[in-house]
């Protein structure tokens, strides 16, 4: 591996993180906006986890997976992000956030 596809590899953990950012700003946004959003600090890293954890796990994948698996393995990866978060905000089979 030269440098560059060193530093091409810790960029993309970066985007990650910048996309992660950029989407924990838009509940940040509508707390100020509205009463209706009321998120706490935990609540906020409880999502930056789940979305950077989500994503970094789909890149980590996504390169050791052959291509015909990276969307089946992607999907899935969506799938369980979107139940956790689910599950986490109203409670589908157990209580954790609600």
């Amino acid at each position: 591996m030269n440098n560059f596809e060193h530093i091409e590899r810790n960029t993309t953990f970066a985007w990650l993180a910048a996309g992660t950012a950029a989407a924990l700003l838009l509940p940040l946004l509508a707390m100020q906006v509205t009463s209706q959003v009321n998120w706490t600090p935990v609540d906020f890293l409880v999502m930056a986890l789940l979305l950077f954890g989500g994503g970094s796990l789909f890149i980590y994948a996504a390169r050791k997976v052959s291509a015909k698996r990276r969307f089946v393995f992607g999907l899935m990866v969506a799938v369980t992000m979107m139940y956790v978060w689910a599950e986490l905000a109203v409670g589908i089979f157990f209580s954790f956030g609600s």
